[in-house]
């Protein structure tokens, strides 16, 4: 079996590359969780407008809105993109750590053969 070579730097490249875009994925996925907040509360009060008199009426109006269905469905696309980001980063950090490994055993090879 031929060994892969690992190039750690464009791991290490690779991590500085994508952390704007983990960022701002991070931050699109925060704000998403957030902003679904306005989104109830809002329709909570067009639920109000509606004659909707108790708490649970208008809660229940408001999930059952389109607008908060459409949000959760930007929500999960939102977390989808963050996550791919987030195991891409994970992967080029385990593959440094594969050739740290790596490394390690050829110099204890190269000591063990003088």
């Amino acid at each position: 079996m031929t060994e892969k070579l690992i190039d750690p730097q464009a791991a290490v490249d690779f991590m500085i590359a994508k952390s704007k875009s983990y960022a701002q994925a991070e931050g699109n996925k925060t704000y998403m969780e957030e902003y679904r907040k306005t989104i109830k509360a809002e329709e909570m009060i067009k639920a109000e407008m509606r004659d909707h008199k108790t708490a649970v009426m208008q809660e229940r109006e408001a999930y059952a809105s389109q607008r908060y269905k459409d949000h959760l469905l930007a929500l999960q696309q939102a977390i989808e993109i963050r996550e791919e980001l987030r195991w891409m980063l994970i992967a080029a950090q385990a593959r440094i750590e594969v050739w740290r490994s790596q490394e390690a055993s050829n110099r204890a090879e190269g000591k063990a053969t003088i």
